[in-house]
């Protein structure tokens, strides 16, 4: 009950900074109009419009374990790939942003190659979407740490993502028309930073430096 009565105030702390004026409750409800698709993980910690500083209605969000974007298929799943197509084809936003975070459970599951609970597989029947990011980062740090590896799984499967984004016709030409932008991002929860995927230089770079640079 401690729990509900604290989301209960929290949405009235909401309701004062948001609907206080009549213009901010009529804005809602005249429909949404994002620019941005954010991508991103389930994670308790990892809440996109927190960590972004959005206002309702600045981005359009879908969050899944990992992040992951399924590649394209006339038979895929509707879940995740509809919200998709809904984002792009009907809200036309600029930007595609695949969030990925530091100290991940759905990687730490994809590289352990086991279940995580003893009920069901369902976790890690969806993680086998990232079963080539595994495969690639097995193969090329085989002697790596287990933390590093995973490390390394987090960072490649955002670019996996990316590249199913791209096996969707509708947002290839989007992309090759300059009308859409695909970024990816990572927050590093070890040292409080933003990176983000620069393709010129084959790397993630720091986007917004970790706390102790930036003091």
């Amino acid at each position: 009950m401690e729990d509900i009565e604290r989301f209960i105030r929290g949405f009235g702390r909401f309701q004062q900074q948001y609907l206080r004026e009549p213009a901010a409750l009529d804005s809602l409800r005249s429909g949404q109009h994002p620019t941005t698709l954010l991508i991103g993980c389930c994670d308790a910690r990892v809440d996109p419009a927190l960590l972004m500083g959005c206002d309702p209605g600045d981005i359009f969000v879908v969050r899944n374990i990992a992040n992951l974007v399924p590649p394209f298929s006339a038979d895929a799943s509707p879940g995740v790939t509809s919200a998709i197509e809904f984002a792009v084809c009907g809200l036309d936003v600029a930007r595609i942003v695949v969030l990925g975070h530091a100290r991940c459970g759905g990687i730490r599951a994809l590289m352990q190659g086991g279940r995580v609970t003893e009920e069901t597989d369902f976790v890690a029947r969806w993680m086998k979407l990232a079963e080539p990011v595994r495969a690639e980062v097995l193969r090329a740090l085989p002697h790596k740490h287990e933390a590093g590896r995973c490390r390394a799984a987090e960072l490649a499967s955002i670019l996996h993502s990316l590249d199913n984004l791209m096996g969707y016709p509708w947002i290839r030409r989007r992309v090759e028309a300059g009308k859409l932008a695909l970024h990816g991002w990572y927050f590093d929860i070890d040292t409080g930073s933003l990176l983000a995927y620069s393709p010129r230089k084959q790397e993630f770079l720091n986007l917004v430096q970790p706390l102790e640079a930036a003091a």
